[in-house]
């Protein structure tokens, strides 16, 4: 009975609190705080119990920030207020990074706050939808070598590029984000991953200038579940195929989403004239709302999203095992199904299965389209059949 009481009377271990506005960082609202909190993570990073860095309410300047790893312990940063970069991109030292975590494991990412990227000025200068070589701008947060992390109740306001960029990052989840961009914000992708395995985006609100979320090469086990989009471009995986030495993208999963608005909505994406071959297989879209949505389904290996394209050979990305499952609602064009391969290597097992669209509240009847790809077609099947076949080349696409 003593050693029971003994038990129920040991304090449980909190974590460290380290106060960007306490005596010791001394951060004030209308301050940059890019010193308190660079201080503030140092001093929680080197402690050898579970820590957490707190940005209290209010509004506060950061020039920008790079929070580094490994640290001695489980880590938090919460985020209870609103952080505004600089609007000006050129005040940045690292031209693509505002925010970045790197070499993590454990990190906590939360608070109910705001990233405010400040993007409007950028977006004006953004020349990367018709300039291969445009120069790079700062992503609101860069997720680099995280394991075991987390990143939820966050708010993502008008980054100037992508807002989210996850690379070289496993088991990693992401919930309860709010990511917004109006829609004529250029390359401001929701959520962006590279290179990552067993990533989990659930639970979210995403509306940006372009894709809501975007899977690149060498990503492998990725899910996404319960997420909202629109305006956007569409739940993507690609593009893929530009760079050489591309790896493969396996097992991806997006399930029980709804977009609206969007100028795509679920797709595959690869650029003609790959440098190197590469798979792209094991992706499954299942239980999707579309509401307005032009291009509902799509996999498209001519993406040229540059003003001078120019038909060129095939793309080297193989496409294989495929599904598009239970796709209900509303087309904002009349084509509905675009599945467009490419000639040197088809798409194989694609299947298409309960999918039920109209054209825009009954305007009329929908259409399909394929080339190079005999998909597998059950189940409730409105605007199917891929009426219109080609195996000649097609015009290259933009969006």
């Amino acid at each position: 009975m003593l050693l029971c009481l003994l038990l129920a009377s040991t304090p449980k271990a909190h974590a460290s609190v380290f106060d960007v506005t306490s005596a010791t960082y001394g951060a004030k609202p209308g301050s940059d705080v890019s010193t308190a909190l660079a201080k503030a993570w140092s001093d929680a990073c080197a402690s050898p119990s579970a820590s957490k860095v707190v940005v209290p309410s209010g509004t506060y300047k950061l020039k920008e920030a790079t929070f580094r790893g490994p640290c001695k312990a489980p880590i938090e940063m919460q985020v209870q207020g609103t952080l505004e970069a600089p609007a000006d991109a050129s005040q940045l030292t690292r031209p693509d990074t505002w925010v970045g975590f790197q070499y993590i494991d454990m990190l906590t990412l939360s608070g109910g706050g705001t990233f405010d990227g400040q993007g409007a000025l950028s977006w004006n200068q953004n020349d990367c939808h018709k300039n291969k070589n445009c120069k790079p701008l700062p992503v609101n947060l860069r997720f680099e070598f995280l394991t075991n992390s987390k990143v939820q109740d966050i708010t993502s306001l008008n980054s100037k590029f992508f807002h989210t960029h996850v690379f070289r990052c496993n088991h990693t989840t992401f919930q309860q984000l709010t990511i917004t961009a109006p829609d004529e914000s250029r390359n401001t992708d929701g959520i962006h991953i590279g290179a990552s395995t067993a990533i989990n985006i659930t639970h979210s609100k995403i509306g940006t200038g372009d894709d809501c979320i975007s899977i690149g090469d060498d990503s492998h086990e990725i899910t996404v579940t319960d997420v909202t989009c629109g305006p956007g471009h569409g739940i993507s995986i690609g593009s893929l195929g530009k760079y050489k030495e591309e790896k493969d993208v396996t097992g991806i999963i997006v399930k029980n989403c709804t977009l609206t608005n969007m100028e795509n909505g679920v797709r595959i994406k690869t650029f003609p004239d790959s440098p190197s071959p590469s798979t792209a297989s094991g992706i499954h879209y299942e239980d999707i709302i579309m509401v307005n949505v032009s291009n509902p389904i799509l996999i498209d290996q001519l993406y040229c999203p540059y003003t001078q394209c120019e038909q060129k050979p095939p793309s080297k990305v193989k496409i294989n095992n495929v599904s598009f499952k239970n796709i209900k609602g509303s087309s904002f064009s009349p084509l509905a199904v675009k599945l467009v391969c490419t000639t040197g290597i088809p798409c194989e097992n694609v299947e298409l299965t309960d999918i039920d669209l109209t054209y825009g509240g009954n305007k009329g009847p929908l259409t399909s389209m394929c080339s190079n790809v005999k998909p597998t077609i059950t189940g409730v099947t409105k605007a199917l059949g891929c009426a219109t076949s080609s195996l000649a080349p097609l015009p290259l696409s933009k969006k």
